[in-house]
């Protein structure tokens, strides 16, 4: 499908994060989510930084973490709009989950690969 416009892209990243538990959202301290339109390995998302589970006493004057959600791998992978906003969803929730602590192999076996 042609690509989603990078306005409507960050519509639904909105979106998708906006879904999210309250009580989660609360819990996503000091993360910064951005939208790019190309990845050079072409994955569909990059979370950097310390996940919760790694954070201990020294965790203080760090630089935000950071998700990144890439456009044209998603919309090149999507067939309709409807499967950008689909995959858009999942790929916002597989990289919140690497902040929560959660790897590739936990998020197979859930169902979020």
């Amino acid at each position: 499908m042609d690509a989603v416009s990078p306005e409507r892209f960050e519509e639904l990243v909105v979106t998708a994060l906006d879904s999210l538990p309250p009580e989660l959202g609360r819990q996503m301290r000091n993360v910064a989510v951005l939208v790019e339109d190309d990845s050079e390995d072409g994955v569909l998302g990059l979370y950097e930084g310390v996940p919760l589970t790694e954070r201990g006493d020294w965790y203080s004057g760090v630089l935000p973490d950071r998700i990144t959600i890439y456009r044209m791998p998603i919309c090149a992978m999507s067939a309709s709009e409807e499967d950008v906003v689909r995959e858009v969803r999942i790929t916002v929730i597989h990289e919140i989950a690497h902040h929560f602590g959660i790897d590739d192999a936990r998020l197979h076996e859930l169902g979020w690969s």
